[in-house]
């Protein structure tokens, strides 16, 4: 497949990020692959745990605990997929609200190709799991399980692979998620609400308009939000509506632009202080109890079987690769913009299907799809990590071919011949840059011929007759 014909503007997809924008990608991707480990850990431990002592498993598990007068007499289980992960929507609510307003969603031009190449990797993985029920008579209530990819488990591989991957893919995969994100929060707010409290959504609002006063006011003080952010959780999940819509809008508010003086905003301080705390905790309690299901021979078998799992797992390998490859190319062709000079069509295939793996939303989603067949929920739940596992390691084959390209390009991007701390690929255009490297050559080259003229003389002295 050829590439598209570059445009007279010579624009690029998938470029080389800003320096800035690089650093926070750089920053952020560190924190969510330390996550995507522990991530890692806790769904082994999981599956370890709930196939040794499976009855101690399921115990803990259900056990329940809250205050039953406030509706809040949840189990384990149901406080780790709605409490904790609503702290994952939060830190996933400012990252949406930091690209819209400073990242690479600000500018149109630069935000298509990210959203379409989503949008196609979760229209084609629904479309999959559609055609595979219609024509196995499977039931189409799971559609939207394997349209969700999980950033922090996809790193996790990255790391444990130990590929160089060039920080624009790493950017674009991050990108990927957010708009995913996006859309797998707008799923599960319009297709798995129950019957809503209207009384509970509107205090709930109420709430929100509050926070949203006192982030306006510059009100600081944990001891404020915290509080107010636990009434309009509590709120949110009596009124029907998934409570993780409540951490999503409440990240969503928090400004994400740098004002004169400032550091960091206020989004991107309250990001670096609670991102620890949910991609270190909040998520891997919510794998630890939810990705624990029997794994047998037959088990397995059930999932190449049933038109269900079946659909979900083809869903999550092929068409996640499938849809977003083909998103990209598509964006790619019909805007006329060329692929970065650094890259090849190939990786954008490999990061394609590293989207595949789609844990921890996909689990979530599979809980709720089918809340009346704790059986068949166990079944889908097996099937996204069988999933997840076929994507991690065909994407891990596919990178691993292409290593020692991403090495070099990795080195050209840290390179800093002139010691600033800046690399040198952002200096190139700038004359103090090369005057710093001609003074730096200059002394080399006096050093060189000094030596030439020492050793000179030595050969001089050595070589003479007797």
């Amino acid at each position: 497949m050829a590439a598209p014909a570059p445009s007279k503007n010579g624009r690029k997809a998938l470029g080389r990020l800003s320096l800035p924008e690089r650093t926070f990608v750089a920053d952020a991707l560190r924190a969510e692959t330390v996550g995507g480990v522990l991530l890692l850990v806790a769904a082994i431990a999981a599956l370890v745990w709930a196939n040794t002592l499976s009855g101690s498993y399921e115990s803990v598990s259900d056990f329940h605990i809250g205050p039953s007068a406030l509706g809040l007499d949840l189990s384990i289980e149901h406080w780790a997929a709605d409490g904790l992960l609503a702290v994952f929507f939060f830190v996933a609510g400012i990252e949406l609200k930091r690209e819209l307003v400073a990242g690479d969603l600000r500018d149109p031009k630069a935000a298509i190709l990210p959203v379409v190449a989503a949008l196609c990797g979760m229209a084609v993985p629904a479309l999959v799991y559609f055609l595979v029920n219609i024509t196995g008579g499977g039931s189409l209530d799971g559609w939207a399980v394997p349209t969700a990819t999980d950033i922090a488990f996809a790193l996790a591989v990255l790391a444990v692979i130990g590929t160089s991957l060039p920080s624009s893919l790493r950017a674009f995969l991050l990108t990927l998620a957010v708009v995913d994100d996006l859309f797998a929060i707008l799923i599960i707010a319009i297709f798995f609400t129950s019957d809503i409290n209207f009384a509970a959504l509107a205090g709930a609002v109420v709430g929100l308009g509050v926070f949203w006063l006192l982030l306006c006011k510059g009100v600081r003080g944990w001891y404020i939000y915290v509080p107010l952010a636990l009434v309009i959780w509590g709120l949110m999940y009596n009124s029907g509506i998934h409570a993780t819509i409540a951490g999503v809008a409440m990240g969503l508010m928090l400004r994400c632009t740098r004002r004169d003086g400032e550091e960091r905003s206020p989004g991107e301080h309250i990001e670096h202080l609670v991102r620890p705390f949910s991609a270190g905790l909040a998520v891997p309690l919510f794998a630890l109890f939810s990705a624990g299901v029997a794994v047998s021979g037959g088990a397995l078998t059930d999932v190449f079987t049933k038109p269900e799992t079946l659909g979900v797992v083809l869903g999550l390998v092929v068409g996640k690769a499938v849809g977003i490859f083909g998103g990209t190319w598509l964006t790619a062709r019909f805007t006329r913009a060329s692929l970065s000079d650094e890259l090849a069509w190939p990786d954008v295939f490999a990061v394609a299907s590293l989207a595949g793996i789609g844990f921890t939303v996909s689990l979530l989603i599979g809980e709720l799809a089918f809340t009346e067949d704790p059986l068949l929920t166990d079944e889908i739940k097996a099937a996204v990590l069988m999933g997840s596992l076929i994507a991690a390691v065909l994407s891990s084959v596919l990178l691993k071919l292409r290593n020692a390209k991403y090495r070099a390009v990795c080195a050209d991007e840290e390179r800093d011949d002139d010691l600033d701390g800046i690399p040198d690929i952002y200096e190139e255009d700038k004359p103090e840059y090369h005057l710093r490297m001609a003074e730096i050559y200059e002394k080399k080259a006096a050093e060189h011929r000094r030596l030439a003229e020492v050793t000179g003389g030595a050969s001089d002295g050595s070589g003479r007759p007797a």
